[in-house]
């Protein structure tokens, strides 16, 4: 008996999966601006995994003889103060940005995660520590968190990374913590503690499955979010380091130093930022419109 039940629990998962792959295609499909946000990121990580072959230029390789020049056929986003072609910079860029993102909110997420199925499943004391612990977090400007510890570790592209994902922690741990208990009290679960399955079981085998929408949908925004706070954290000196191509870097430097000059140098990686983060911003709010029930009927 405890078998057969133990396989209708595990049954469900499939269509819970292929569910959410058909809400998401038809949300795509009403909503343009989603399937425009979709291509947009498409063509965003292209870029960055191809940067290589898409720049036509050294990103690092100086030529005086051309500095600042305007934009044209040759370079059509302009030259620096040092004569490297600003396309060939801005491609790079999304390399070092979308690296950034990924990894930033990939272990922000994975740690959110499991401090929010540890507090939303034992509750109690544990719940107890943790939430404070993350309301002392969140108490401090995210910002202002990400700059104190990228200034105690030392500035560069690795500590960036860390910052981030520990200003991610807090917000993502409270998410799944509301959908643990949420989905603590759904009958399959009761099922799965009368048959006498293991509380790891239980959390990996039937809670965390059915709580991966908003995970999943929290971390799509964040990633842009992750963009943003990288690029502001280069442009105040203390994220990605020169020479690297960076977004952010590149505003601060010499976006920053011939604004009036040569205003592509600001206009171009600004443009880039606005793009990378709207569309996260704006597939996310697709994920959300797809998976959530609520707004599903609507």
């Amino acid at each position: 008996m405890a078998t057969v039940t133990e396989r209708v629990i595990r049954v469900e998962d499939a269509p819970v999966i292929i569910g959410r792959t058909r809400a998401l295609l038809a949300a795509l499909k009403r909503n343009p601006l989603g399937a425009a946000s979709a291509a947009l990121l498409v063509v965003i990580v292209l870029t960055a995994i191809f940067a290589e072959v898409l720049a036509p230029y050294d990103p690092l390789a100086p030529q005086p003889e051309i500095r600042l020049a305007r934009p044209s056929w040759d370079h059509p986003f302009g030259t620096d103060d040092i004569g490297r072609d600003v396309l060939s910079r801005v491609i790079h860029g999304a390399r070092i940005s979308l690296w950034v993102g990924l990894l930033a909110v990939g272990i922000g997420t994975a740690a959110g995660m499991v401090i929010g199925l540890l507090c939303g499943y034992c509750e109690g004391r544990v719940d107890l520590l943790f939430q404070r612990v993350m309301d002392a977090i969140q108490a401090i400007p995210a910002l202002v968190l990400a700059l104190a510890i990228v200034s105690v570790l030392r500035p560069n592209t690795t500590n960036a990374m860390i910052a981030i994902a520990i200003v991610i922690i807090p917000g993502n741990s409270r998410i799944v913590r509301g959908a643990v208990m949420s989905a603590k009290q759904n009958r399959y679960v009761e099922a799965a503690q009368a048959i006498g399955c293991r509380h790891p079981r239980i959390i990996l085998g039937h809670i965390l499955p059915n709580v991966t929408a908003p995970i999943l949908v929290i971390a799509s925004i964040w990633l842009g979010n992750a963009i943003l706070i990288e690029a502001t954290l280069s442009f105040l000196g203390v994220g990605t380091q020169p020479p690297t191509p960076s977004w952010g870097l590149m505003l601060s430097s010499t976006g920053r130093a011939f604004m009036e000059q040569a205003p592509w140098l600001a206009i171009f990686p600004g443009l880039a930022i606005s793009l990378a983060v709207l569309g996260f911003n704006l597939f996310g709010d697709t994920l959300r419109d797809a998976w959530d029930p609520k707004l599903r009927q609507r």
